[in-house]
């Protein structure tokens, strides 16, 4: 996901892709415990995502404590 397409949303999508990334990634980790997960590599990329969407959330409040 890039972040271009995250800027793009409101705060409330912003939330709401947070709690489906999280399930998502609770779901490759069971998946990879049980070894059915097939790309290994699609945990990193969800929890990229994942820290993605959170700056996102935080941006406003981090512009407020620079401007201090």
């Amino acid at each position: 996901m890039k972040i271009q397409e995250l800027r793009g949303l409101s705060a409330e999508e912003l939330g709401e892709k947070l709690n489906q990334l999280k399930k998502t990634l609770m779901q490759y980790r069971f998946q990879s415990k049980t070894g059915k997960l097939e790309q290994q590599s699609a945990i990193r990329i969800v929890r990229r995502d994942i820290a993605r969407v959170l700056t996102l959330i935080n941006e406003p409040n981090n512009k407020s404590e620079v401007a201090k």
